[in-house]
């Protein structure tokens, strides 16, 4: 596994980092992250919040979709025709299906290398579809060529115009209609990457005013934020109002989908981007520095265009498009594999739980989740019911008179745990990722793990899991002494910055192994 230190944002310092080890003993709040407490937003922030509602497709996946849906229909109709006997059959049928499958990947790649598959091209109108009828052209030319050099066989060239004509057929007016809705979604702003800005003044007026003369912009600007007072930054900039400052800012992107910040300050205040990074990074989403606002060159993969604007990359979210329905893969078809294989378990733990004190076999807590919302975890009961605490006001101790006999062995075993199983189809938890705490759990000292842990909501970038980095490494259990819950964050750091599929394969396997190393649950 890479370093901890591998991946770092931009700008750090020996103790003002977003995204190294946290700082004990500072900041008290638990509503937004920013360790300033409940955050309360204004009635323009408000308002703006209830124009942001609708669904969001995303370009970058649909472009993917599509170059796999039309390679699909090249491969399907090749090998169709070769089924039906259209195509050659001396060739056989195995030739005959590799033909279509090169086809298909000849075509992807002459499409793609013509941009056939960029939005603003799916976006066009018919005049343009003349590229996507040479291409399939190439495709099936150079697929029979090479069956007319290959073959020993009669050559006949109507199957192959057989294979192009259904071809056209088939994804012309396929495409036609693709433009027609993207065009419509684009004008509802379903297809728009929502931002906000961070920072006003002349900087931020530059900026906005550069993006609205770029050509095919997908970026809408949902409002501007600012610790500043009006005189340094105006309530209006461009047309766009001042909603709030950046803990409010915080607090704005927890209740909507925003997908990038943009911060409009120059590289020259250092001391205040760091101040306000250490502020932002607990967001799960992409952080971006305003080009134009220094004299500083960069080397060319620091930067992000929109259109031909230039902006430097300094967070990106842990988890985007492919990733996320990859991790998703994985978390439903194992999560369904293990309620199968271990269903005897629960069934007895869910017996021995009910006949070993009275109360439900399934305790209920609220705990955070994804993007700090609150969601509601399952577990089988552990504690007397009359003693059960849902508010983990009290931390479990070791030969704890609130624990029940069966309770004892389920915890130590984590059995307990299952029934989070459901969460993950249910989409409240991943398989893999940091343990969720309680919404008021508190150390064993009555601290909130937020003032324990500066910038402790970082952890929830990503979906919290059942298992974890921290918890095969044996970070689990009691939290008596506060570097015990600033190791845990150490590692749940490093997992979100070094996240890959086989990163949550890894940790998976090892799991079971962890549980009888562990000395710390009971």
């Amino acid at each position: 596994m890479r370093d901890p230190k591998a991946n770092r944002p931009l700008f750090q310092d020996a103790d003002n980092l977003p995204g190294r080890a946290p700082i004990i003993g500072t900041g008290s709040g638990t509503g937004n992250g920013t360790g300033a407490g409940p955050v309360v937003l204004n009635a323009q922030a408000l308002q703006a919040l209830s124009h942001l509602g609708g669904d969001f497709i995303s370009p970058r996946m649909l472009c993917s979709l599509w170059r796999l849906g039309e390679s699909a229909v090249v491969f399907a109709i090749g090998a169709s025709l070769w089924g039906l006997e259209a195509l050659p059959a001396q060739t056989g049928i195995l030739a005959g299906i590799g033909a279509a499958a090169a086809g298909a990947a000849v075509g992807a790649a002459i499409l793609t290398s013509a941009h056939t598959y960029e939005l603003s091209f799916l976006k066009s109108f018919a005049l343009r579809l003349w590229r996507v009828a040479v291409g399939l052209g190439l495709a099936v030319g150079l697929v029979a060529s090479a069956l007319y050099f290959l073959s020993s066989a009669t050559f006949n060239a109507f199957p192959f115009v057989t294979w192009y004509l259904a071809l056209l057929g088939v994804i012309v007016p396929a495409r036609l209609i693709l433009g027609h809705n993207l065009r419509h979604w684009a004008r509802n702003g379903r297809m728009e990457r929502r931002a906000l800005i961070v920072g006003g003044g002349k900087n931020a007026e530059t900026l906005i005013r550069g993006l609205e003369m770029q050509p095919g912009n997908d970026i809408r600007i949902c409002g501007i934020f600012d610790d500043r007072n009006d005189r340094r930054s105006p309530p209006l900039v461009a047309g766009y109002p001042k909603l709030g400052t950046i803990a409010e800012l915080v607090e704005f992107a927890r209740r909507t989908r925003i997908d990038m910040l943009i911060v409009t300050l120059p590289l020259s205040a250092e001391q205040r981007l760091l101040v306000l990074l250490k502020q932002l990074w607990v967001l799960p989403l992409d952080i971006r520095l305003a080009a134009h606002a220094g004299e500083l060159k960069f080397r060319p993969r620091t930067y992000s265009y929109v259109g031909s604007l230039p902006l430097i990359d300094v967070v990106d979210r842990p988890l985007a498009d492919w990733d996320a329905i990859a991790k998703r893969a994985l978390d439903v078809t194992a999560a369904l594999f293990a309620i199968l294989l271990l269903s005897p378990v629960m069934a007895a733990a869910a017996i021995a739980v009910k006949l070993d004190s009275p109360g439900p076999v399934i305790f209920r807590q609220k705990r955070h989740g994804f993007n700090n919302q609150v969601v509601q975890i399952f577990k089988f009961r552990s504690l007397y019911h009359e003693m059960s605490d849902p508010d983990a006001k009290q931390i479990v101790t070791k030969n704890d008179r609130r624990v029940t006999r069966v309770g004892a062995f389920i915890r130590k075993t984590s059995i307990d745990e299952l029934p989070q199983l459901f969460n993950v189809l249910r989409g409240d938890l991943a398989l893999v990722g940091p343990r969720p705490h309680a919404v008021h759990a508190k150390s064993s000292r009555d601290e909130t793990f937020t003032e324990i842990v500066d910038g402790y909501f970082g952890r929830h970038k990503v979906k919290p899991g059942i298992t974890g980095w921290a918890q095969i490494h044996g970070w689990r259990g009691e939290i008596d002494e506060p570097e015990k819950l600033v190791k845990r964050f150490e590692f749940d750091l490093f997992y979100i910055e070094n996240w890959s599929l086989l990163l949550d394969v890894y940790i998976l396997a090892m799991t079971p192994l962890s549980l009888f190393r562990t000395k710390a649950a009971y």
